[in-house]
């Protein structure tokens, strides 16, 4: 096999991965010491718990004036609605694009758009379908709500959805974090949903298909035609 199709399966594995990947790797050995069929079933859970916590590297827009999705997934609500109140966005309706993880996609979490991390908010809840609206306000989440150099504000909030019991963010308040950079991190299966800027217009559709860091959800500046 090739180096360049080795690279096509074989993709870096995020640190907070490591050991959870050691323990289903210790079980696995255990197992084909016990019942090899047993060990064989482990070996592919080991597989799949690698292939969950993989953090491939992606190529970001340089354009000026655009936002990323900030999660591997689909659009699944594109809509307004009032920011958490935590945020501090207030009280009005704001655009907000909402990006559902399932278990098999890449779950680092990247910055939309270039700006200063103004505030992050952390919100116990539950641990309700994370594809459903009322997640937004009941399910355990994390936000942010990040300056942009032209004065506005938007607001990214991850959302621990059925499986995910584990929101992990890395970005303080006062840091200046880059479009694409990474931030965060929810473990198996969750959401995210981005309160777009004033006079930003959306580019994405329900069903569209994200990559992190890469897809571009909106148009800042408010030219672009959402078509």
């Amino acid at each position: 096999m090739s180096v360049s199709m080795l690279s096509t399966f074989v993709k870096p594995m995020h640190p907070e991965g490591r050991r959870f990947v050691a323990i289903a790797a210790a079980a696995t050995l255990v197992l084909f010491w016990l019942w090899a069929p047993l060990g064989w079933i482990a070996l592919g859970l080991t597989v799949w718990v690698y292939y969950f916590f993989r953090d491939p590297p992606r190529v970001t827009p340089t354009r000026p004036g655009v936002m990323v999705s900030p999660a591997d997934g689909v659009v699944s609500l594109l809509e307004p609605a009032v920011p958490p109140a935590e945020l501090g966005l207030g009280e009005a309706a704001m655009t907000r694009v909402s990006v559902f993880m399932s278990v098999f996609n890449c779950h680092v979490n990247r910055l939309p758009a270039a700006g200063r991390i103004a505030h992050v908010a952390y919100r116990p809840g539950k641990f309700l379908n994370a594809s459903l609206d009322k997640a937004s306000a009941d399910n355990e989440r994390n936000g942010l709500a990040v300056d942009l150099p032209d004065g506005t504000r938007y607001g990214v909030v991850q959302i621990a959805g059925l499986v995910a019991r584990r929101i992990l963010c890395w970005a303080e308040e006062g840091q200046e974090l880059a479009r694409g950079e990474r931030f965060g991190l929810i473990r198996f299966g969750s959401r995210l949903d981005i309160y777009l800027p004033e006079g930003a217009t959306p580019l994405v559709r329900i069903g569209q298909t994200m990559v992190a860091g890469e897809t571009v959800i909106a148009d800042l500046t408010g030219t672009q035609d959402e078509g």
